[in-house]
């Protein structure tokens, strides 16, 4: 064999053997979120685990944002996979945005560290995520996001053109619905809500994880709708009122004493009567 032959097989196997301790390094990081959440996983832990010098993880990736995004990735590649398996496209899009609407909840309730970890990208700047994580990891993070983001818009698309759901651009609402449902599920996560019993005297209680991921489903679906549901509503309100004009004219109608009548016989006797004139 000669030596340019063998210098290939060794360049090969050493690109294998890269790409499977990025895929170890990934995995452990997803393996110490779950676990601990992002907080507590640290670059030395997940070295430890891995097996290896803390060091070669920063030869594989640019920083702890850039291996952040990575196993961000591998979250996004599992919930697509569950997106696409609900997914049933005779299904009206209501009832189909609704089933990914549960998957999507029920993903982020199991997976809390992969909502962490969504948002801890998303408090970022367009311009610090480019700053902070090389164009490569960048293209496969938005390849990531742009699969289930895709799902998500072609269904609304379909409600548009049914005209069940607002008619405003698709895609801003598939990441708008995106971004929401990871706000609203941070509830969840904190297990807090706050009430005021008095001013002056908050009232901190335990959120109900069934009513969080319920509310957090009515409201994708009803942003979907949007404008759709307070244009009818407003319509219904407005038929409501003119409903109810006749019927208060007409009552007034019959109720009001005529100005127009002719006076009665027994009048007209007895003016004829005063004035002399024969009856």
């Amino acid at each position: 064999m000669s030596s340019a032959l063998l210098a290939i097989g060794r360049r090969r196997t050493t690109a294998e053997r890269r790409r499977d301790r990025e895929r170890d390094i990934i995995r452990c990081t997803r393996e110490l979120f779950d676990e601990r959440g992002t907080i507590d996983a640290q670059i030395d832990d997940i070295a430890k685990r891995v097996g290896i010098n803390k060091a070669l993880i920063y030869r594989h990736f640019a920083g702890k944002e850039e291996l952040f995004a990575l196993t961000l990735v591998d979250y996004l590649g599992e919930l697509d996979a569950r997106l696409e398996a609900v997914d049933g496209p005779r299904r009206t899009p209501m009832n189909r945005l609704r089933a990914l609407s549960e998957v999507f909840v029920d993903f982020c309730l199991e997976y809390q560290a992969f909502a962490d970890c969504a948002m801890s990208l998303l408090r970022r700047t367009g311009d610090e995520l480019f700053g902070e994580i090389t164009e490569p990891v960048m293209v496969k993070l938005g390849t990531a996001m742009g699969s289930a983001l895709g799902r998500i818009a072609t269904i609304l698309r379909a409600g548009q053109q049914a005209g069940v759901f607002d008619d405003v651009d698709a895609d801003y609402l598939a990441n708008h619905l995106y971004t929401q449902t990871l706000g609203s599920l941070h509830m969840a996560r904190m297990g807090l809500i706050v009430s005021a019993a008095q001013p002056g005297h908050p009232v901190v209680h335990q959120a109900d994880i069934a009513t969080v991921r319920e509310t957090a489903i009515t409201a994708t679906l009803a942003t979907a709708v949007g404008r759709q549901a307070l244009g009818a509503r407003t319509a219904s309100t407005r038929r409501a009122a003119d409903a109810k004009v006749p019927k208060a004219t007409t009552r007034a109608t019959t109720t009001a004493p005529k100005t127009s009548a002719k006076p009665s016989t027994a009048s007209a006797g007895r003016t004829s009567s005063s004035t002399g004139e024969p009856k």
